[in-house]
């Protein structure tokens, strides 16, 4: 139980507690009730809780997008054109990349009209009411959890490979969640922000190392790249590649989270283009540059093609961005649940000893979950695609089609100034749900079919 200092609601009259009548539930039944006002202490608390989540510009948003967007996606590129082949995927890439940008878009105008949306899940109760609220939700948590989980996976297979001992995957996986789970202790965006740069140099750093090691196997000896799919690629290795690369494009499903610690949230439009460019350029680039290189037996990771000595370097320099961009998701993760759990209490802003007791035992939680799901899907391609079918599928496609329908659109969708944008949200909606059937029957295919095909 709350105690009595903690427990008490705030006041939608008092100007103390506007701040958290903006960013509380928006359902009535859940906000109306009785109303007691607030001791000063929690007064102060509630002001400067307010003021430490609400410290994000549009640079430095753009800086915690690419922490949690060019990570794990990026080292999954050149095996996914290594079955599609040049053309394709460099079209998959880039074309997934331009909608990306603008679902991300259509968020954004969602977030900037119903500012009370503080979380993805929020929207499930514009959309379907409660039992949307509900859905929503589960497949947020859900999804963030898969993205530790990867990253947990990334760690693991990291250390393994610096190490080279094969005997110690269980030990290093629980070394990945330790360290995942010391990240994700600040419970603010913008003190992530900081390590950002971190994060993105050593990424950059890792890839271009790959490349260049690459390069220099391939000139000694040409690799064997294809402008086109390969000829025995099967329905369930196509959908995992796209699905890889639509993995590499899941940022939007944290993009409320992010606005909402904005300090000018209308100024979102400038991360978006400057994240999306930038991720269609890395994600291009590396693609095809290391499949041509390396050729069809390009691995997943593709640090792993970087050779004995320069793969150990590369997993390095790497380890900041695998440990820093998967903390990000438990700490979006965890700030959803905790909101939720201290709705009308100064707990919520994590500044007092029972906010940070109970945030420390929820990122605790939420790292064991995501260390489990990893044991159990220890296959890199196969735990994007999967993640990728059930939840990107939703919060980066169907749901912002939907959200232009029902929440952004102006006048009917049959009007001549909307026929344009029907018709492209309309397209983005299938693209949803054929990601979602044929990405998830591939996944639970390919998963099945591992042990006859090892």
């Amino acid at each position: 139980m709350d105690s009595d200092a903690e427990n008490k609601e705030f006041s939608s009259k008092s100007s103390t507690a506007a701040p958290l009548a903006q960013n509380a539930s928006f359902d009535d039944a859940e906000v109306v009730g009785q109303v007691r006002d607030i001791s000063g202490l929690e007064s102060a608390k509630a002001e400067q809780g307010h003021a430490h989540f609400n410290r994000l510009g549009w640079k430095r948003l753009t800086v915690v997008l690419i922490v949690e967007a060019i990570a794990l996606g990026s080292l999954s590129m050149p095996a996914a054109f290594a079955t599609l082949g040049m053309v394709a995927g460099t079209i998959v890439c880039v074309g997934i990349g331009l909608v990306a940008i603008y679902t991300s878009y259509v968020i954004g105008q969602v977030k900037l009209a119903h500012p009370e949306v503080a979380h993805y899940a929020d929207v499930g109760r514009l959309l379907m009411g409660k039992f949307g609220y509900e859905l929503v939700s589960v497949m947020f948590v859900l999804q963030l959890t898969f993205l530790v989980g990867s990253h947990t996976l990334t760690g693991t297979i990291a250390f393994l490979n610096i190490t080279n001992n094969g005997a110690c995957s269980l030990v290093f996986g629980v070394v990945s969640a330790i360290i995942l789970l010391l990240l994700a202790i600040p419970p603010s965006f913008a003190e992530v922000a900081i390590l950002g740069y971190v994060d993105f140099v050593s990424i950059m750093a890792a890839i271009l190392i790959t490349m260049v090691a690459t390069g220099v196997k391939s000139s000694e000896a040409a690799a064997d790249w294809s402008a086109w799919p390969q000829p025995d690629v099967t329905f369930t290795s196509a959908f995992i590649a796209i699905t890889n690369i639509v993995f590499a494009y899941s940022f939007a499903i944290c993009q409320f989270s992010f606005m909402d610690e904005m300090h000018t949230p209308k100024d979102y439009v400038k991360s978006i283009w400057a994240l999306g460019l930038i991720e269609i350029v890395v994600y291009t680039l590396t693609g095809a540059l290391i499949y041509a290189f390396v050729g069809p037996d390009v691995k997943s990771p593709a640090l792993l093609s970087a050779g004995s000595l320069l793969s150990k370097v590369a997993f390095g320099i790497g380890l900041p961005v695998i440990f820093i961009s998967g903390s990000i998701n438990t700490t979006v993760a965890a700030r959803y649940i905790h909101g939720r759990m201290f709705r009308n209490s100064v707990t919520r802003y994590i500044n007092t000893p029972k906010g940070w007791t109970t945030w420390l035992v929820l990122i605790t939680i939420i790292t064991i979950i995501a260390w489990v799901i990893a044991e159990a899907i220890p296959f890199f391609s196969d735990l994007l695609s999967i993640s990728s079918s059930l939840f990107i599928s939703g919060f980066t496609f169907y749901f912002p089609a939907i959200m232009w329908f029902m929440l952004v659109k102006k006048g009917a969708w049959y009007e001549r100034h909307n026929w344009l944008k029907s018709a492209a949200n309309a397209f983005i909606f299938l693209i949803g749900i054929m990601v979602l059937v044929g990405g998830t029957y591939a996944s639970v295919d390919d998963i099945v079919s591992f042990p006859s095909s090892a």
